[in-house]
């Protein structure tokens, strides 16, 4: 009992020791390869072969097919990729996913490999200046606590072959039959769903079969549940999101569920790599490596009818908008898509808010109906979520380790949906003011509404030009032309004080009541002017 206990706490610790290797390697490597991940796989997909590569690629890179397909479920949220783009990187990032496999299978001495990484990773992290050598020493740290993993799962395995009794639990395992096999299959399937990494189950399947407790053929099963396994993450990603990310996960499941099934008839023929290469561990490697590519040639000729056939299955609902929470999980994996989907609910601000300021104006001149009314006060309470909804979402994702300009961009998108919701404020406020004229029976002055709708066209117009620029580069921003044109739009209203104020006389006892509440609305108007600056000055960096 004691040794058993003894080695389920090792194997189980080196899992987690490996586990937490590739949590730093992935984070590492994208931090170290920054936005340029991003722009390479969103722009590398114009053929289908030019995809495939892509997806291997940047999964080489990132070390997790995890990570790309989250990102992927990111890009077609965000409509930077189409799902037939995104589905030829998915079948490169199945193969691209293998070199872990690679380097576990001919490591020479894990132990001391993740010793090694671990020492100079600590030298680079603690003891150099410097966010990119940080982020690469960052790397090295998680490329030794992945070989320190695999050196304790091994020792943990390791007496397994002196106990007859737990070693007959592994060596009654066979994969003799098709049943057998798709019996191994389904249960690395769940493993590798409950662990989120296919690396891992196929690590521990590795040291099972160095061992000689499992044979070569158990280890394969295992390679085929642990590519459909693989496919969770993508779900989780996409829970709760739009049908374009559930079209991509129901794809990446689809296709490797599908390709493993068909494959699994030829199992006899992937069986005779192992008379090929010497190496078990070196077989197993291949193997993996020739199932991801047959998979993929499956797929690859069949991508506009596969993904024709996912979007009936999953089809389009109406006035479909995207929402931050669908991608919670797969954010922290990926903060660059955080940021993109982030952008998309400061897109739906802006546009509401000037919405809004055309209603408002419909109500000061007094054409608006009831329906308008309500439409400003539910759309400032939606306005409202959104902005919680953006700070909680990036908030969670600068809790971690960011590059610096990721971490940039978040700030700038937290201060803009700031000043975006203070605006859609301002215009509730200017409706509040119009409902307490009414409850007092008063009325603004002609003189006066000429004035105040003077004030509101330039903001209005102040508001139109600011607005376009917020996905624009931030070299392009004109800031001097924005902000000569607010100072004279902050004087115009000053103007417009004065003749508010000089309205109050003796001539009219209830002027005074009444100029108050129209100061009120000028006010408002000031307000938003200041707000437009504020994000006119934010995208051009001038403000955080």
């Amino acid at each position: 009992m004691k040794e058993a206990l003894t080695i389920l706490l090792t194997v189980l610790g080196g899992l987690g020791i490996f586990l937490l290797g590739m949590k730093h390697l992935s984070e590492g490597l994208q931090a170290a390869a920054g936005n340029g991940l991003r722009k390479f796989m969103s722009r590398a997909t114009g053929h289908r072969i030019v995809g495939v590569m892509s997806g291997i690629v940047s999964t080489i890179i990132v070390q997790s097919s995890s990570i790309t397909t989250v990102m992927l479920v990111g890009f077609v949220s965000t409509a930077l990729m189409t799902l037939p783009q995104a589905f030829a990187v998915l079948i490169g990032a199945n193969i691209g996913t293998t070199a872990t496999v690679w380097i576990i299978a001919y490591a020479p001495n894990p132990q001391m490999l993740g010793l090694v990484g671990l020492a100079l990773g600590g030298a680079m992290y603690f003891f150099f200046r410097g966010e990119r050598v940080h982020n690469l020493g960052l790397t090295v740290i998680g490329l030794g606590l992945v070989f320190l993993g695999l050196a304790f799962m091994a020792q943990g395995v390791m007496p397994i072959r002196q106990n007859p009794e737990i070693a007959k639990i592994f060596t009654a395992m066979s994969a003799d039959s098709y049943w057998s096999i798709l019996k191994i299959a389904f249960a690395s399937t769940l493993l590798t769903a409950v662990i989120q990494s296919s690396a891992a189950t196929i690590a521990i399947a590795m040291a099972l079969a160095a061992q000689q407790l499992i044979t070569y053929e158990v280890a394969i099963a295992v390679l085929f549940g642990a590519n459909i396994g693989t496919t969770a993450t993508g779900w989780l990603a996409a829970i709760g999101g739009t049908a374009d990310a559930k079209r991509t996960a129901l794809s990446h499941t689809l296709s490797n569920l599908i390709g493993s099934l068909v494959l699994v008839w030829f199992f006899p023929l992937f069986l005779k790599v192992r008379d090929v290469i010497p190496s078990q561990m070196g077989a197993i490697a291949i193997t993996d490596t020739v199932f991801a590519i047959c998979r993929g040639c499956i797929f690859f000729p069949l991508v506009k009818p596969f993904v024709k056939f996912i979007e009936r299955l999953v089809p389009q609902p109406e006035n479909e908008k995207p929402h931050l929470s669908a991608l919670r999980f797969g954010v922290r994996l990926s903060p660059v898509i955080a940021c993109d989907q982030a952008l998309m609910e400061v897109d739906f601000m802006k546009a509401s808010n000037l919405e809004l300021l055309d209603c408002v104006r419909q109500v000061l001149s007094g054409t608006a109906g009831a329906d308008v009314e309500k439409h400003i006060v539910h759309r400032e309470d939606i306005l409202d979520n959104v902005q919680k909804e953006v700070t909680e979402f990036l908030g969670s994702i600068m809790s971690k380790r960011l590059v610096h300009e990721v971490s940039e961009r978040a700030r700038r998108l937290l201060r803009l949906t700031d000043e975006l919701e203070s605006v859609s404020d301002e215009c509730a406020t200017i409706l509040k003011v119009v409902k307490r004229f009414r409850r007092q029976k008063q009325q603004i002055s002609e003189k006066s509404l000429k004035v105040i709708l003077n004030v509101h066209d330039r903001v209005s117009a102040y508001a139109a030009e600011v607005t376009p620029l917020i996905r624009s580069p931030r070299g392009v921003i004109p800031l001097e032309k924005l902000q000569a044109e607010s100072k004279a739009l902050h004087e115009h209203v000053r103007e417009c004080r004065k003749i508010q104020l000089g309205r109050i006389g003796p001539e009219d006892p209830g002027s005074s009541i009444r100029v108050l509440g129209e100061l009120d609305i000028i006010n408002a108007y000031e307000r938003i002017r200041a707000y437009y600056l504020n994000c006119a000055e934010t995208l051009a960096g001038g403000k955080r």
